[in-house]
């Protein structure tokens, strides 16, 4: 099974090509903190001492650690989306890494009735992807799209997963032009990221169950995501359709997300760090193992070798949650960056869902620098020469304009007031954007 994340951008891809009971072996959980700014309404009231005046309740903070490393998930998305350097996905596995950091928030916002928590997800995660459906479906109809001719009128089912993604939503495979602006990919490469969408859907309906299941049985509930992996992943049973398709993102990255849990219930500080580091490198090994002996034609691509992508996200994981600091600020150097990390985490959806479209125009405005009189002449052969380069600068002020253009609609989904660029920047009046 290839993901989204990494199968549709190879290099040269753009423009043209592509709670325990006794003697579970797990004690209570903790306190649950405060949640972050972001999601007030998660933040559980503190309890009061009795006959005691209430003590002044802290402010909910974020931790910019989560943050840092979700902003730099992004970053690494977009980079391998436009270089394919297959060694990135070894270097730092994105999706594990968000999918990690999701189930941490997501067993945190459970202290709440689950039903509530379901649909506050629900309307953070569905209204972002209505709007790029809404650019994206009339688009392809406007390009010649007719499913219903061949497939009749189960297409129109299909054609709700733009609506609830709970399977894999239908797109053209050939649509534009060679050499358009459109072209003839570009289809497949929009609909590329909403297997993400999908993911996260089916983890979320799923999560009142999982928590509970971890609570009562930890470990079994973080490996059994392997094992099935192992099963689905391998070949040696196969399950088809888009059914299949979720099915598998799901086993491969579950793990990631029930680590999540243990990491809010402060399951991964009871156990000793030496014993914790050596038993995420032990499966981070076999997961490089089993890559080298199943290579593909994109080589160490492990998004392509799902029980490698399972075991190495696992174990990677693992050790960033192992050795997570507590940063209510980003420390040192890195507090330069903290516009920028709280901007990516405000619009993690926005970002993610329009980056692949946004490389493929980034690309185009590349290619219009050949066609400026004399300068295209002059410059041609180091504009090739660093294509790539220039296409990476292209690419962020785009991602700024869709940040501008569609970002506060994740505003809108969380009952927020409606922001153009929420990057905590402090206004003249001296308060501070969230």
């Amino acid at each position: 099974m290839t993901y989204p994340d990494q199968r549709h951008a190879p290099a040269g891809a753009y423009p043209d090509q592509r709670h325990a009971p006794a003697g579970a072996g797990y004690t209570a959980p903790l306190p649950v903190p405060p949640a972050p700014a972001a999601y007030p309404e998660y933040a559980p009231a503190a309890p009061e001492a009795a006959g005691k005046a209430p003590a002044p309740r802290a402010k909910p903070g974020r931790d910019r650690y989560l943050d840092l490393l979700r902003a730099v998930a992004l970053v690494r998305v977009v980079v391998f989306h436009l270089f394919g350097w297959a060694w990135l996905t070894v270097l730092f596995p994105s999706m594990g890494v968000m999918f990690a950091l999701a189930g941490s928030l997501m067993a945190r916002s459970l202290a709440r009735p689950a039903g509530s928590v379901i649909r506050s997800r629900l309307r953070r995660l569905l209204p972002p992807m209505w709007a790029f459906s809404l650019v994206v479906v009339p688009v392809m109809f406007a390009l010649s799209w007719k499913p219903v001719r061949e497939e009749g009128l189960w297409w129109f089912i299909k054609l709700g997963s733009y609506l609830f993604p709970l399977g894999s939503p239908p797109y053209p495979e050939e649509s534009g032009s060679t050499g358009g602006w459109l072209e003839l990919s570009w289809a497949d490469q929009a609909a590329g990221p909403l297997w993400y969408i999908r993911a996260y859907l089916w983890f979320v309906l799923a999560s009142p169950l999982l928590l509970k299941a971890f609570r009562r049985l930890p470990w079994a509930t973080l490996l059994a995501p392997v094992a099935l992996t192992a099963v689905i992943g391998t070949g040696l049973v196969t399950v088809p359709g888009t059914f299949g398709e979720g099915l598998l993102d799901f086993a491969v990255f579950g793990s990631c997300w029930v680590l999540g849990f243990a990491h809010n219930d402060g399951l991964l500080k009871e156990i000793p760090r030496y014993l914790a580091v050596s038993s995420a490198a032990i499966v981070m090994g076999f997961g490089l193992w089993w890559a080298a002996g199943h290579l593909t034609e994109e080589g160490w691509n492990l998004d392509e070798i799902p029980l490698a992508q399972a075991t190495w996200s696992l174990g990677f994981c693992a050790i960033l949650l192992i050795y997570a600091p507590s940063w209510k600020k980003l420390p040192g150097r890195l507090a330069g960056w903290d516009s920028l990390v709280t901007l990516a985490n405000n619009r993690a959806v926005t970002i993610y869902l329009w980056h692949n479209l946004l490389l493929m125009a980034a690309a185009h405005l590349v290619d219009e620098l050949w066609n400026i009189p004399w300068f295209g002449d002059t410059f041609g052969t180091y504009i090739e020469q660093s294509y790539e380069v220039l296409v990476l600068i292209a690419i962020w002020p785009l991602i700024g304009l869709a940040i501008l253009a569609f970002g506060w609609v994740e505003d809108v989904a969380a009952k927020r007031r409606p922001r153009l660029w929420p990057n905590g920047a402090v206004r003249a009046g001296g308060s501070r954007r969230a």
